[in-house]
């Protein structure tokens, strides 16, 4: 963690720090042969899962980039990764992206050689989390809410409030969430119990929950150090989330919708929502690392994960929405209304994961991500 922690220090310093970066390229040649890709799970597929569901093995025989995925668990875990090199791209989401431009980790992308870029929602387009005083660090790959999976034996009604997860209290089947309930593995969900403490505790002036100032921040590891009692689990890895809501007894977590699809798909008793206090979420950017050997396959890659070939069943595979609107009217395997049922039209509706800043907009001076890094180590420790 103390890694990435200087990492966070040094993101104030970072729009004058990328100025050093070599100029990107101004044409993509033959690819190199590989291409080696950090992704969250399912981000990735190429039958292996399920035949229907496929964008690898297609580019693989056009552009012979042979495509290597490494499946991260958390943002913090692929700062880390691309600390530590050998590998081309990454899918990082907004609580890391700024993090890896301020420290010199990801290149400037050239938008000109990537033609579908004109496709992508205008709203993603210059996004701040990878727009850099004018300079795009990536290209947009999808975006989702972080909902609330539940068990629908025992909510017969979907939650109406995240208070399920957050505060002791008899369940509809007239049991304690105590044990039953979990939390995700991860700094930035400090943001969720910011969230609803907007809501819960307006007393306290949270205008936005990724910029905290002291009083409102101690207010948030109260919430979180109350919870530690009921926690089953805190998740970071997908499958075993899946696995526990099978097998373990947990009937409420915070989740995505890959593993609501998932189970859903396997025919289980789950559901999602968005509660009344509304969602976190992530808006992911494949980013190229500043020492990637495979350049011109990872060219290839950001343009064509920009397809609708890409877009649109991998927002049905993993439940979350395709970064263009023409994606939405795409076919994906499964048939579904994809955009619809991720929530496409709701995306003012999200407070997007960011990195904490010390130097934040609704306040003077907030707490900065690598105290929220060391301290939500220390809640879990049940410190």
């Amino acid at each position: 963690m103390s890694r990435q922690n200087t990492i966070t220090a040094g993101l104030l310093a970072g729009c004058a720090a990328v100025s050093t970066f070599a100029a990107p390229p101004t044409a993509i040649g033959k690819g190199e042969g590989q291409l080696n890709i950090i992704a969250w799970a399912g981000y990735i597929e190429r039958g292996e899962s399920d035949k229907a569901y496929d964008w690898v093995t297609g580019f693989e025989k056009e552009t012979g980039c042979k495509v290597n995925a490494k499946t991260a668990a958390t943002s913090d875990e692929m700062v880390s990764l691309m600390k530590q090199g050998g590998y081309d791209l990454v899918t990082a989401s907004g609580d890391a992206s700024l993090r890896l431009v301020a420290s010199k980790l990801v290149q400037e992308i050239n938008l000109a050689l990537i033609p579908s870029y004109k496709n992508v929602d205008a709203r993603l387009q210059n996004a701040s989390w990878h727009t850099v005083d004018g300079k795009h660090y990536g290209v947009p790959y999808q975006w989702g809410p972080n909902v609330l999976m539940y068990n629908t034996e025992v909510f017969k009604q979907a939650p109406a409030s995240w208070s399920v997860v957050f505060e002791e209290q008899k369940l509809p089947d007239g049991k304690s969430n105590k044990g039953r309930v979990q939390a995700y593995d991860g700094a930035i969900y400090l943001a969720d119990a910011a969230l609803y403490l907007m809501s819960k505790k307006p007393e306290l002036g949270i205008k936005d929950p990724y910029e905290l100032n002291d009083k409102q921040y101690a207010a948030v590891l109260e919430l979180l150090r109350s919870q530690k009692k009921l926690v089953h689990r805190y998740w970071h890895d997908a499958t075993v989330q899946m696995n526990d809501f099978k097998n373990e007894g947990v009937v409420a977590s915070g989740s995505w919708g890959y593993q609501v699809n998932a189970l859903a798909g396997e025919k289980k008793p789950i559901a999602s929502t968005i509660p009344k206090e509304g969602v976190t979420g992530w808006a992911d950017t494949t980013m190229l690392h500043a020492s990637a050997k495979n350049t011109n396959c990872a060219y290839k890659w950001m343009e064509h994960s920009l397809s609708n070939q890409v877009q649109a069943p991998l927002a049905e595979w993993f439940g979350a929405n395709p970064v263009s609107a023409a994606a939405c009217k795409a076919k994906a395997p499964g048939g579904g209304d994809f955009c619809k049922d991720n929530g496409y039209d709701r995306f003012t509706q999200v407070k997007f994961w960011k990195t904490p800043q010390a130097n934040c907009s609704t306040q003077g001076k907030c707490v900065p991500y690598s105290k929220w890094t060391m301290d939500y180590i220390s809640v879990m420790g049940g410190r």
